[in-house]
C-alpha cells in the first residue's frame, strides 16, 4: 500500500520519510558492475556510465542524505506499465557499503547522447529532429500522467506528477527519441486518497510555475500535472531556440529565462520575473516565419499560461506536435504551405 509519513528534508528539498521496501527484484546480491566514468552530477549525487556483464548501463549513486530520492525513484519505476519506450528503462537497485559510508545505487539503461539540455548546448536540430524529440517527450510525460486501469498485460497504474520536469531530466536515445528520467521528487496519486504530506515548493527554480513560486498550489492531482505542463512549455522553447527551421542563424543555446535572470537565479528573482512581471522566454519573430514553428510557439505559450487551468495536457501537446510532423511533407524548404491550406485539418496519408 502506498502511504506517506511525516515531512523530512534532504538538501533543503522537502520530501517524505522512507518506509520499508521489498528487496530489489530480481534479488541477486550485488551485481558485478564496473563504474567507468562520471557523466553527470546533480543535487542527488552522480550518474556513472558503467559496465554490467556485457551491457553498458547507467548507475545513479545517491549519498545517504539523499536516500529518500532513491526510495521514491524505485516506487515510481516499480509501478505497473512503467516499462514504456519514453520512460527511462529501470534495471535494479542496490545498497553498497554500511552506515555513513552507505551508497544507494539506481541502475538504468544508458543513453550516450545524454540529457536534452546537454545535447542542445552542443547541437542544433532540424525541424524533423525537433518534432521527433518533442513528440516522444510529450508522449513520455503523457504516459507518466496517465491513470491506467488493470488490464491483461499489467496491473493498475496511478497518475504520477514528475515535479522536476526540465531538459536535464529528458534523455535522448540514439534514434533521437526522448525518455523521461529522474523521479526523485515525483508524486503518486492513488484514487480516493489525499496526496499526503507534501510541500509545494520543490523542483528547479528556473522551471517553477507561477503558482509554485507564489506558494499558492491547490494540492490536487490536476494542479500538480499542470505544474509539469508549465515546465514542458519551457522545454519546447529550448528546442525551438536551437531549431534550424527559424529564419536566419541559430543562436547559441540558452536556458529558459537566462536572458532575464542569468544562470543562477534566486527564488526572489524568479518570483519577480514570472509572477509579478509575468514574463516568459522571448519567442522571436524569426520563429513565426515557419508554419510549423509558429504552431509550436502557440503550443508552448498555451503550456506556460499564467492560468494553470488553461494549460494544455501532455496528450494534447503530443497530438499537436505529431500533426505538425505529418504536415511536414507539404512544407516548402522555408516552411510555407500552399495558399489556403488549413493547418488544423488532418493530412491525407
Amino acid at each position: 500500500m502506498y502511504r506517506r509519513k511525516r515531512l523530512a528534508h534532504f538538501n533543503q528539498l522537502p520530501t517524505i520519510e522512507p518506509h520499508p521496501l521489498p528487496p530489489p527484484s530480481p534479488f541477486l546480491g550485488l551485481r558485478p558492475i564496473q563504474l567507468l566514468e562520471i557523466k553527470a552530477r546533480g543535487r542527488f549525487g552522480a550518474v556513472w556510465k558503467a559496465q554490467y556483464k556485457t551491457d553498458t548501463v547507467a548507475v545513479k549513486i545517491f549519498p545517504i542524505q539523499d536516500k529518500q530520492s532513491w526510495v521514491t525513484e524505485q516506487e515510481i519505476f516499480k509501478l505497473a506499465h512503467m516499462d514504456y519506450d519514453n520512460i527511462l528503462r529501470y534495471i535494479g537497485v542496490e545498497k553498497r557499503g554500511d552506515n555513513l559510508q552507505a551508497e544507494f545505487w539506481l541502475i538504468t539503461a544508458f543513453h550516450e547522447k545524454g540529457s536534452l539540455c546537454d545535447f542542445l548546448k552542443a547541437n542544433i536540430v532540424t525541424w524533423v529532429e525537433m518534432c521527433r524529440i518533442a513528440e516522444s517527450m510529450a508522449r513520455g510525460l503523457m504516459h507518466l500522467h496517465e491513470e491506467i486501469p488493470t488490464n491483461k498485460s499489467d496491473g493498475y497504474k496511478p497518475a504520477v506528477a514528475h515535479r522536476d520536469f526540465k531538459s536535464k531530466n529528458v534523455l535522448l536515445k540514439s534514434d533521437l527519441t526522448a525518455c523521461i528520467a529522474d523521479f526523485g521528487l515525483a508524486l503518486i496519486f492513488q484514487p480516493g486518497k489525499p496526496c499526503g504530506d507534501t510541500h509545494g515548493q520543490v523542483g528547479t527554480r528556473r522551471y517553477m510555475a507561477p503558482e509554485v513560486l507564489e506558494g499558492a498550489i491547490n494540492f490536487s492531482r490536476d494542479a500538480f500535472l499542470r505544474i509539469d505542463m508549465y515546465a514542458c512549455g519551457l522545454v519546447l522553447w529550448e528546442l525551438a531556440s536551437r531549431c534550424t527551421a527559424q529564419e536566419g542563424p541559430v543562436p547559441e543555446y540558452m536556458l529558459p529565462f537566462e536572458e532575464e535572470v542569468g544562470q543562477h537565479p534566486t527564488l526572489e528573482d524568479m518570483q519577480e520575473c514570472v509572477v509579478q512581471k509575468k514574463l516568459r522566454p522571448i519567442v522571436k519573430e524569426t520563429w513565426r516565419k515557419h508554419t510549423g514553428l509558429v504552431a509550436l510557439c502557440d503550443t508552448m505559450e498555451e503550456c506556460w499560461d499564467h492560468d494553470a487551468e488553461a494549460r494544455l495536457s501532455a496528450s494534447c501537446v503530443m497530438e499537436r506536435v505529431a500533426l505538425q510532423a505529418r504536415l511536414l511533407p507539404r512544407l516548402s524548404p522555408l516552411g510555407s504551405l500552399p495558399p489556403g491550406t488549413d493547418i488544423n485539418k488532418e493530412p491525407t496519408m
